[in-house]
């Protein structure tokens, strides 16, 4: 479920299939919606398995806030899916964080809140 931490900061706690799906794609539409686009932080903890079509997704998410020189965060991620981020790849392409504190943390330190 997605919550406004504050005006600039969009924080997702995901949840597992099949709500992921649709979680995901509630915030890409959120997002390419948007005319002032927050930074995002997406909670991982309560995921255990990603399959492609959230990896595209995950992908989209990256693409619409790049666009809006924006960030995203992702922490919370088990070690499940972490080594599905590791073998495609993604771990090079996104950013984590251990938790959501660190993950809010690192987007105002970089300046982004």
């Amino acid at each position: 479920m997605a919550i406004d931490w504050s005006d600039d900061i969009l924080l997702a706690q995901l949840a597992d299939e099949p709500a992921l799906s649709d979680e995901l794609g509630m915030i890409g539409d959120r997002l390419a919606d948007a005319k002032d686009k927050p930074h995002a932080v997406l909670d991982f903890r309560s995921v255990s398995y990603i399959n492609s079509s959230n990896i595209a997704q995950l992908l989209r998410l990256r693409k619409i806030l790049g666009e809006g020189d924006r960030q995203l965060r992702i922490c919370g991620v088990s070690d499940e899916v972490w080594s599905v981020l590791m073998v495609t790849g993604l771990d090079k392409v996104f950013h984590f964080a251990p938790d959501t504190m660190t993950a809010l943390a690192s987007i105002q330190i970089e300046g982004g809140a």
